[in-house]
């Protein structure tokens, strides 16, 4: 079982990034689970969510607590929460900054500036879709197309289109 943990701020798409992903590994005819975990319920404040992906029955229904990958959409939370709590030793933590990130963890980090690329490609900061995009790219967990194929089932066409614009190249700067 493949379990992701995504941190960012209450209106940032953090819940709908997971449920996503999990729509993604649906249409690849995986078994998959998405859900939020909530603080204190306000924009802005520290949100988490979790997507789950297996080929199998997930029969867990508990909130992840040894995630193989870390999504975070806001790097300041690297100053507020501990985002490489409980991940395993392989894991992954894929953060979007386009600072150095000097993070004391056993995964491995990647970064990618995902705020530069929704602002250039869909004029506001929305990073929720770029770093699904930074998260298959990073993995392979589901398709790219997967992924597109949600989105535009989801969101009108100007702003699917849009958002897989910047899904795209997120997915390829991760990559390169």
């Amino acid at each position: 079982m493949i379990e992701v943990r995504f941190h960012g701020r209450g209106g940032q798409g953090v819940v709908t990034s997971a449920y996503l992903l999990a729509l993604a590994a649906f249409k690849e005819g995986k078994f998959c689970q998405a859900f939020p975990f909530f603080g204190t319920e306000r924009r802005g404040a520290p949100v988490t969510s979790f997507a789950r992906i297996d080929k199998k029955f997930i029969r867990t229904r508990e909130r992840v607590y040894n995630p193989d990958y870390v999504v975070v959409l806001d790097s300041t939370l690297l100053d507020v929460v501990d985002v490489d709590e409980g991940i395993k030793e392989r894991g992954m933590i894929i953060i979007n900054t386009n600072k150095d990130v000097n993070l004391q963890t056993k995964a491995t980090v990647k970064t990618v500036d995902a705020t530069d690329i929704a602002l250039r490609v869909i004029g506001k900061p929305f990073v929720n879709t770029s770093m699904i995009g930074a998260l298959v790219g990073a993995t392979g967990i589901v398709k790219l197309e997967s992924v597109i194929d949600v989105i535009r089932e989801r969101f009108p066409e100007e702003i699917a289109n849009k958002n897989i614009e910047a899904e795209k190249q997120t997915y390829e700067k991760i990559r390169g």
